[in-house]
């Protein structure tokens, strides 16, 4: 099994045209006094977010079963594009109500409203579960873009 270390991840794949890196490097800027508002789009929009570091371990535990399989790796749970929003701005004592602009040019037409994954076999074969919570997730996103 994969250790677990204290040292704070460094945040790569995720440029800043996916929401969540959007969001949180928006809330960075707005609390360094960087920037004003923050437009969103869709804030409905319900998707299955998860801590990479963790998703690795689950394919490391991939690979060491004897025979290959699929498996679908996410938290089983779902929160909005409103909820992430509000989380990542609460991480730092800032109201979300107050900065986030619906920009209707943002909404996409083919918008998919809910995304989740279901984890049971990653639970029973792999022994694996996310550790690393919804509102742990955006603190140490919000923390990288600070």
């Amino acid at each position: 099994m994969l250790q677990r270390h204290s040292v704070q991840p460094r945040i790569r794949g995720r440029g800043r045209e996916f929401v969540t890196r959007k969001i949180s490097s928006g809330v960075a800027a707005i609390k360094a006094g960087r920037q004003e508002k923050l437009h969103l789009g869709n804030l409905e929009a319900r998707r299955d977010w998860g801590y990479a570091p963790e998703y690795v371990e689950a394919m490391w535990r991939m690979l060491q079963q004897d025979e290959p399989d699929d498996y679908v790796i996410a938290t089983g749970e779902t929160h909005s594009v409103g909820e992430f929003a509000a989380a990542a701005f609460a991480a730092v004592g800032l109201d979300w109500h107050e900065y986030v602009v619906i920009d209707e040019q943002l909404k996409r037409p083919a918008e998919v409203d809910l995304l989740v994954g279901d984890i049971t076999k990653a639970k029973e074969k792999l022994g694996w579960r996310p550790q690393v919570s919804f509102q742990e997730l955006v603190r140490i996103m919000v923390t990288h873009d600070i």
